[in-house]
């Protein structure tokens, strides 16, 4: 099964377009948990515990795990066979925004969707569509590109105006989405990444992309609104999108019913969604 089927199943299944991001700092982790022989790990086992039934996907971002060394990423290997024991059609998508010349990218490969075993990655296009081959190429798995990016600064070189040949004179994150849609969406396996803090432009993206799934940053700690986000956002069957939100559910408490918080914080952002699709 293709990666873009894959979503809109899950979503489908779950009748939820949330995706929960396992940012886990250490640093913001309940303090009784840092007790534990492995503190993030339990901490992600209690959060997926309390919200698998309410999600399509799970975001690790790589900078957490990364930065714990070899620990740290025995604690991601470990989260990613968690989840999928409690329900193996949730996705679970590694945020890491790799990308480098085809040669260096197997390496890549082979990391997030052989060991790991993601069904998902984001990457950045800066490279082109040569380069991202071996990733693209794997049909069953996500090939999520940065399109129009949820930080404050993306529009330094996101909102240049390209000249293109064949798309006309547009901002180069229009460029990206019609390249990635017309070209390298060969085996329905892409995804665009679009920020819900600039719901002018996740709009434009959705015109341009059709059906397929956009990766939406930014509700929650970084201010995108969900009504908003869903309206430029949903596809034409109301549905297409992976809307994440990170700290605002797996940090709103650090007392010890922060997992019961983080369930609560995840079924509303659920059914605020739902509501507007």
């Amino acid at each position: 099964m293709n990666f873009q089927k894959k979503v809109d199943e899950i979503i489908t299944k779950k009748h939820s377009c949330v995706c929960v991001g396992l940012d886990s700092d250490i640093s913001k982790l309940p303090k009784h948990l840092l007790k534990k022989a492995e503190p993030i790990f339990a901490f992600n086992q209690a959060i997926v515990e309390a919200t698998y039934d309410l999600v399509c996907a799970y975001k690790p971002n790589l900078a957490f795990y990364e930065a714990e060394g070899p620990k740290g990423m025995e604690v991601l290997r470990k989260t990613v066979i968690y989840i999928k024991k409690k329900d193996p059609s949730i996705l679970i998508i590694a945020d890491a925004k790799r990308a480098d010349i085809d040669n260096t990218n197997l390496g890549y490969v082979k990391a997030i969707f052989d060991y790991f075993k993601f069904d998902a990655l984001t990457v950045h296009p800066y490279l082109g569509e040569e380069a991202l081959r071996p990733f693209l190429t794997r049909k069953d798995k996500g090939v999520i590109v940065l399109c129009r990016t949820s930080n404050p600064g993306a529009a330094e070189f996101q909102d240049l105006i390209v000249n293109d040949q064949e798309f006309g004179r547009l901002p180069l994150y229009k460029i990206v989405a019609h390249r990635v849609v017309k070209y390298w969406d060969k085996n329905k396996n892409c995804a665009l990444v679009v920020g819900a803090t600039y719901p002018k432009e996740l709009a434009a993206v959705r015109k341009i992309a059709g059906q397929m799934p956009l990766l939406i940053p930014g509700i929650g700690a970084q201010g995108g609104e969900v009504a908003i986000t869903v309206k430029a956002g949903k596809d034409s069957n109301g549905r297409g999108m992976i809307i994440n939100a990170s700290r605002s559910i797996i940090f709103a408490s650090s007392a010890k019913d922060f997992a019961q918080q983080a369930r609560e914080k995840t079924q509303a952002l659920k059914n605020l969604i739902n509501k507007y699709c």
